[in-house]
């Protein structure tokens, strides 16, 4: 088991591409705290993910209040002796609005979940782990949207932000022992479109565009969880500030 023992902290855990690495890891042997607002799939995780080699822990909470995301880190270090690995996953999407077009309440909204939060986490990892004495691991699911216009300007500029993010905490923190590594999906098969409402028609079409540059068929939640299992074990123990792209290859065109 790749993952035997480690304490890791994964956010957005109740659905796609969370679940799938709340569950890998737990079938691996880690000690999952799993983050989500919708408590009662968390229950269901958990009833069904009993038995397996490592402990899922369900820890509904509001990843954009900052107690509460401070708090399912803290509560790592209280159930299992340590944090280990923090894995920033949960994200919404825009409707794809141009910057000409979006409206304050829909850049608060995306910026609080997609940067503001993942900052709040990461800032309380670092220092857990420093606290620790024993270097650390942060995993952040971006989105080829950081370098790429596949969604709006505010989906595009808070992955981006979260990228810089990845990149300046493992520069600043590599002679701690602290690695921090993103993961970059492409399209991939989730629930994500849900928070989108109806899209503007000006950004669905010209990121149309984009889109048809890509694979036929989109990716499966699994293949994000592959990723981070590789980024979370010390198979990657040399792998720092570095970008992993998950997209069939639809950023090689």
């Amino acid at each position: 088991m790749r993952l035997q023992g480690k304490s890791i902290v994964v956010t957005g855990a109740s659905a796609g591409m969370g679940k799938a690495i709340a569950t890998l890891f737990v079938q691996e042997g880690a000690n999952v705290i799993a983050v989500a607002r919708r408590k009662e799939r968390l229950d269901e995780m958990a009833q069904a993910l009993k038995g397996c080699p490592g402990t899922f822990v369900p820890y509904p909470a509001d990843i954009t209040k900052q107690e509460q995301i401070e708090g399912a880190l803290e509560q790592a270090v209280k159930e299992f002796g340590q944090l280990d690995v923090v894995v920033n996953n949960a994200g919404i999407i825009d409707g794809m609005e141009p910057i000409g077009e979006i409206t304050n309440e829909r850049l608060a909204q995306v910026m609080d979940v997609n940067f503001t939060a993942v900052l709040y986490s990461m800032r309380k990892a670092v220092n857990i782990f420093l606290d620790q004495g024993k270097g650390g691991n942060i995993i952040c699911v971006t989105s080829v949207g950081a370098f790429r216009v596949t969604s709006g300007a505010a989906y595009c500029a808070s992955k981006a932000a979260a990228a810089a993010l990845v990149k300046n905490t493992a520069y600043m923190y590599m002679e701690e022992g602290i690695r921090c590594n993103a993961i970059a999906p492409g399209a991939i098969s989730t629930e994500i479109s849900s928070s989108m409402g109806r899209p503007n028609m000006k950004g669905y079409g010209r990121t149309k565009l984009i889109r048809a540059t890509g694979p036929e068929a989109i990716g499966e939640a699994m293949d994000i969880a592959q990723a981070a299992l590789y980024l979370a074990s010390d198979e990657s123990k040399y792998v720092n500030g570095a970008t992993l792209t998950v997209d069939g290859g639809t950023c090689a065109g």
